[in-house]
């Protein structure tokens, strides 16, 4: 029987890299269930702005990287330093109330451009994640100066958060609120390179790869809810019909093949023996992620278009799925590529599966999204038959190579 008694206190030291059957605990998945509300808000507004006939991207793209920022700088100090105690867990339902908090915020940021709770959430998650930080720093003496410099550039720059928020309420120009958060994106994206400079932490890659797997699983959940939501409204108002049959069940044989292209290529022995790639490989995840996100709010657009119609172009209901789904194709090649060896097979198939679903809808103006969605999952499940047989047939070779060397 596992131990589950729950520690008082235990000194926070350092996780070993090699650490076996390490895999993410009962509480990072209770974690993950509070950034799923978060999604689910930033991912309902999107499809909202696009049904209305103006998406609104950048909104969606500034909340996101809030949520995914926050999500991933806690996954990773969670690698080096989950000590489970009584304070470990307090601090991290902190950062959990964070996360519910900027999700109730989402609306108001959206539909108004006021990010004042989108602000405040954010910063109660940082502060809970500068609270472990600093305690690092104290406890393990071997790693101090890393953990401070951590704890010193997240605080510093949620000072900057808040003076682009005063900046938001005093009316300054969106123009300038762009800048203001372009600039402070890019300087936190630099803190974990500035601080682990005087030594890295001892994330563990299998677990990692694990923790960035799961979160793109509820993504792709999200992505599926999303489009149920819509079936079940535009049943709701009409009535069943084979287009919209059609059009779900292609959004759910999509998805599936991007699950598949995803989980093709295990991730951790990649980052085991390419650690000094893992910043390029772990930033190039939110375009992943927010691919997802938008494919979500994509295919509810499109289930809603096909149900009772919007007052939206068919071509643009198709382009809702084709540009979210293009973004992940090329960005899952681009990170794959960064810890593991290139295939041109797999750059040729990715770049066609872009050109193909980006020219569709332009292709087929007058069908709308029942045959544009068949056409786009049938150009998934081509990609993942040319994956599958490209690994298998170099698994293959590496095989009787091993064999005739022995």
């Amino acid at each position: 029987m596992p131990n589950t008694t729950v520690r008082i206190r235990v000194r926070m030291t350092a996780r070993p890299i090699d650490e076996p059957h390490r895999v993410s605990s009962q509480l990072e998945l209770l974690f993950d269930l509070t950034f799923v509300v978060a999604v689910a808000a930033v991912t309902e507004q999107l499809a909202h702005t696009i049904a209305a006939g103006h998406a609104d991207v950048l909104p969606f793209l500034q909340v996101f990287f809030a949520i995914w920022w926050a999500w991933m700088n806690f996954t990773w100090f969670a690698s080096s330093y989950d000590t489970d105690d009584i304070a470990y867990r307090v601090l991290t339902l902190v950062q959990m109330a964070g996360v519910l908090l900027l999700a109730a915020g989402v609306p108001a940021a959206a539909d108004h451009g006021d990010y004042t709770v989108v602000t405040t959430g954010y910063l109660i998650m940082r502060l809970g994640l500068i609270s472990l930080w600093l305690r690092a720093g104290i406890e393990d003496p071997k790693y101090r100066r890393t953990a401070f410099r951590y704890a010193i550039g997240i605080g510093a720059l949620q000072v900057g958060w808040f003076l682009r928020l005063y900046l938001a309420n005093t009316g300054a120009s969106a123009s300038v609120l762009l800048v203001a958060f372009i600039v402070l994106a890019a300087l936190e994206w630099s803190v974990p390179l500035w601080a682990e400079r005087p030594r890295a932490t001892t994330w563990h890659p299998h677990h990692i790869a694990e923790r960035y797997g799961l979160f793109t699983i509820i993504l792709l959940g999200e992505a599926v809810l999303a489009s149920s939501n819509a079936v079940r409204r535009a049943v709701e108002e009409t009535h069943v019909s084979v287009d919209l049959i059609a059009v779900a069940a292609s959004g759910l044989v999509m998805l599936f093949a991007l699950w598949w292209l995803y989980f093709l290529h295990p991730a951790g022995p990649g980052l085991e023996d390419r650690r000094n790639r893992s910043y390029r490989w772990g930033y190039g995840h939110y375009v992943i992620f927010a691919s997802l996100a938008a494919l979500g709010a994509g295919l509810e657009v499109a289930v809603e278009q096909t149900g009772h119609g919007l007052h939206l172009s068919e071509t643009a209901a198709s382009y809702a799925v084709a540009v979210p789904a293009s973004c992940f194709l090329a960005s899952l090649w681009a990170v794959h590529t960064m810890i593991a060896d290139s295939s041109r097979v797999h750059l040729v198939a990715a770049s066609a599966g872009v050109a193909v679903l980006l020219l569709l809808p332009l292709g087929t103006p007058s069908v709308g999204p029942v045959v544009d969605l068949a056409l786009m999952a049938a150009t998934c499940v081509t990609l993942v038959g040319v994956a599958s047989w490209h690994e298998n047939f170099r698994q293959s070779d590496r095989t009787e190579s091993s064999v005739s060397t022995e």
